[in-house]
């Protein structure tokens, strides 16, 4: 839980100063228009300083007296002209109009992010990397939501149109929500899908659904697409044709859901005595929680039954109780999908 403190205080440091980096790059415009002019004015009270018998030394000189005027701080005498004079009443007033309304608007932007808040989930979002993209924050789409947070799995979701509550519920938990359409390239883009690993489709609509699948795999073809489907044919064809984890609805609970997501290959459950079951296999990585453990040790902390253990290229479809799991093995795992949500989060 302390990591994942840690890690959520770095991704809104790193956002934080991304977010001040882009407000500078908006302030550089009245920046210039203020450089533009002092320089400007000083030309020309240089020139007309010497046309009017009240020359200075240089242009450096002028362009450093109409800038101390702007910020009310005559450098030099007051001149005899009632043109040069004119300097002394209007530098401040342009000077200080051009730099003030850029350095108010600049910390307004600042320390009021609430009101810039698509472009701080932006900022937010841009820090993630090998995170798991999600779009369609509707019933399905947050119970995955949550699943996936409780794996401690970083998340991005968009959503065009989510509800205030489910909005703020998700935020609450340090997950950015850009309220934007995902077909948009501009909008993946922003969401970090070419740093993803997954994206998971939970709109109700098939077509836009397959839309932004598509478009993600356009901009990262490595990413690993976790579709909802509602019919069951076209979800077997998506699975076959482009390689998509592709599910029916009704078919598959969220847990199962953020499992596929989380990066296990994840059956449709069958439902046993009530109880819905599916098949997982996973490869068990270096950080796995239960690395050297046996196979008896696994199923009883996780309710669930190795079906099959290979290791190192030899598989064993009836492991021993008593045969240790190691790094590098595959494992395929049956269990309702709450088991197999946190064996595969623990395995990793």
């Amino acid at each position: 839980m302390f990591k994942n403190y840690l890690q959520v205080q770095w991704r809104r440091w790193r956002a934080s100063w991304r977010d001040t980096w882009l407000l500078l790059r908006q302030f550089a415009r009245p920046l210039f228009l203020f450089v533009a002019a002092m320089l400007g004015s000083g030309w020309l009270y240089f020139v007309l300083s010497i046309q009017l018998g009240e020359p200075l030394g240089s242009l450096a000189e002028a362009v450093y007296l109409t800038l101390s005027l702007s910020f009310l701080q005559a450098s030099m005498d007051f001149p005899q002209h009632f043109a040069l004079q004119a300097f002394y009443f209007v530098m401040p007033v342009v000077g200080l109009g051009l730099l003030a309304t850029g350095l108010t608007d600049f910390a307004v932007m600042l320390f009021n992010r609430r009101a810039r808040s698509k472009e701080w989930e932006m900022a937010v979002a841009s820090t993630f990397t090998n995170h798991t993209v999600l779009m369609g924050l509707g019933h399905l789409g947050f119970r995955v939501t949550q699943n996936l947070h409780k794996m401690q799995e970083p998340v991005v979701v968009i959503d065009i149109q989510p509800t205030s509550d489910l909005l703020s519920t998700v935020q609450a938990m340090n997950i950015p929500v850009l309220v934007d359409d995902a077909t948009r390239l501009a909008t993946l883009e922003a969401a970090g899908v070419r740093q993803a690993k997954t994206i998971v489709l939970c709109s109700q609509e098939d077509s836009l659904n397959l839309q932004v699948a598509l478009k993600a795999r356009s901009l990262n073809p490595n990413i690993r697409v976790v579709i909802r489907i509602f019919d069951e044919e076209f979800a077997a064809s998506l699975q076959q044709q482009f390689g998509f984890q592709a599910y029916s609805a009704t078919s598959m609970a969220a847990p199962a859901f953020a499992a596929s997501a989380a990066g296990a290959d994840i059956t449709r459950p069958i439902t046993v005595e009530g109880e819905s079951l599916s098949l997982a296999r996973l490869k068990v990585e270096a950080g796995a929680k239960f690395r050297n453990l046996s196979v008896s040790e696994v199923e009883k902390r996780y309710n669930l039954s190795i079906i099959l253990l290979k290791h190192a290229g030899e598989p064993d479809m009836h492991p021993s109780g008593k045969r240790s799991i190691t790094v590098g093995d595959t494992l395929v795992a049956l269990g309702n999908p709450e088991s197999l949500n946190i064996f595969v989060h623990d395995s990793q």
